[in-house]
C-alpha cells in the first residue's frame, strides 16, 4: 500500500476510497504476490489525467524492478509512455509490432486509428 502512495489510507475500507485510489489498491494487491509478469487490463480506465500520470509512473517503477508488464490499454499516450514494445490489434488481428516510435509512424496503425486517407476534395 505504501508503494502506491496510500499508506495513510491503510485503515480505511477500499470501497470507501475514491475510484482512482481503489484502482491503486488493486495494483498494490497484484504486486503483493511479487509477480514476474503482471497483466494490466485498462489500468487508466475512468481515471483523470493526473491519476493516469501516477499510475504510469508506478508501472514504470515496477517494470524497472524487472517485472514484465503486459498492458492492455486504449489510451495511446499512456501506452507510448510506458512501453518498450507495442503490439497493436485491430479487430483481433495483430497489425503492427515495434517500438513506440515505430508504431506511431506505422501506416496500418494510422489507418486503423485515423481512417484511410481520402483523395483530393
Amino acid at each position: 500500500i505504501g508503494f502506491v502512495g496510500l499508506g495513510h489510507r491503510r485503515d480505511e475500507m477500499a470501497s470507501a476510497l475514491p475510484y482512482g485510489e481503489q484502482r491503486l489498491v488493486e495494483l498494490a494487491l497484484a504486486l503483493a504476490a511479487r509477480p514476474r509478469v503482471l497483466l494490466l487490463d485498462e489500468p487508466g480506465a475512468g481515471m483523470t489525467g493526473a491519476e493516469k500520470t501516477v499510475v504510469s509512473g508506478l508501472i514504470r517503477q515496477v517494470r524497472e524492478q524487472g517485472v514484465t508488464i503486459l498492458l492492455v490499454e486504449h489510451d495511446m499516450r499512456m501506452v507510448m509512455g510506458i512501453s518498450d514494445t507495442v503490439i497493436v490489434l485491430n479487430h483481433g488481428r495483430v497489425i503492427a509490432e515495434g517500438t513506440p516510435g515505430e508504431i506511431q509512424a506505422h501506416p496500418d496503425v494510422i489507418r486503423a486509428y485515423l481512417g484511410a486517407p481520402r483523395g483530393p476534395a
